[in-house]
């Protein structure tokens, strides 16, 4: 316990002075609080399919997502967004069972996208080449976003994908090859409930120029292949956050919104280890930055999002 808070404390202060003492609160696209809503939108563009079938999400999470599943759809789908007064999308979607996206259908309609909207654009890239990642950087994409997952173990048996490792690396150095920002995703827990190759995740992007790093949890999802499992405890995660910074003390860590819901010792000790922004805060996490003397910002995008579209308020 000692240790522990001791390594809280040398991560915390850390992150102090690299990045003052502050924190961005984000409400991505999909979630409302207090009766505001996101302004960042997920759009699917294989609306509810994926191949992969992952147990631990079994497709569940793109339902909550806009459907456009055609190109001509995808514009019209974010014109109408971009009307609305939405700050950007997050163009998501199910994978083949080589864990890919069709981005080379898509390409051309983000170009358009780019061109007639201000919208901010992240993808999540799922694992990706050279020729992908220069096609997304060339159309307009901001930012590509990918899961890490450090153990092949993992990947076959939950992910349903083989060499899993080594196709994450190659795609990790596509995207910088590309130079297209890169924010890796951490999902604490994926092997069943259990803390496995996440420190070898946190080692293998420390390998990367990578705008920032976003640290989520396994989440229990209604009809998912893993009723019985539960998230790690709090404790654990917080160690993954720890870890990242000790080896990327440069760059900025987020509490990201994928994790377990009302757990709110997993936000106080995220903030304890100082990171840098969280999505979805409880009022009890608000209240720990407050007491810790925090600039406090709000903003209604993915915690993701490297612009900068804060205020004071969450109504800003």
């Amino acid at each position: 316990m000692r240790d522990q808070v001791r390594r809280l404390e040398q991560a915390r202060q850390i992150s102090r002075d690299r990045f003052g003492r502050r924190i961005t609160f984000f409400l991505p696209g999909m979630f409302s609080l207090d009766g505001v809503s996101g302004k960042y939108p997920a759009i699917s563009i294989t609306g509810t399919n994926c191949a992969l079938n992952c147990n631990h999400c079994r497709g569940i999470l793109l339902h909550s997502m806009i459907p456009a599943e055609y190109p001509p759809l995808l514009i019209e789908k974010c014109l109408h967004l971009s009307e609305k007064g939405n700050h950007g999308v997050l163009i998501s979607g199910g994978c083949d069972k080589e864990g890919r996206l069709p981005w080379k259908d898509f390409t051309p309609a983000i170009e358009e996208i780019k061109e007639k909207t201000d919208l901010f654009v992240s993808v999540h890239s799922g694992f990706i080449d050279y020729t992908g990642a220069l096609r997304l950087k060339e159309a307009g994409v901001d930012q590509a976003l990918i899961d890490v997952i450090g153990d092949d173990e993992t990947y076959l048996s939950i992910c349903h994908v083989r060499a899993g490792v080594s196709w994450v690396l190659s795609s990790l150095e596509s995207l910088n090859k590309a130079a297209l920002p890169v924010v890796p995703h951490i999902v604490c827990g994926i092997h069943n409930g259990k803390i496995k190759g996440e420190k070898r995740a946190v080692e293998m992007i420390s390998r990367f120029d990578v705008e920032q790093v976003v640290i989520v949890s396994l989440m229990q999802l209604p009809g998912a292949d893993m009723p019985n499992v539960t998230t790690p405890p709090a404790e654990e995660i917080a160690d993954i956050i720890v870890e990242a910074r000790f080896r990327m003390p440069d760059i900025r860590i987020s509490l990201g919104c994928a994790r377990q819901r009302g757990n709110t010792d997993i936000e106080l000790l995220a903030i304890e280890a100082g990171v840098n922004r969280m999505a979805i805060p409880s009022e009890e996490a608000i209240k720990r930055a407050e007491d810790y003397g925090l600039e406090i910002k709000y903003q209604r995008t993915c915690c993701s999002v490297s612009k900068d579209f804060s205020g004071e308020k969450w109504k800003q």
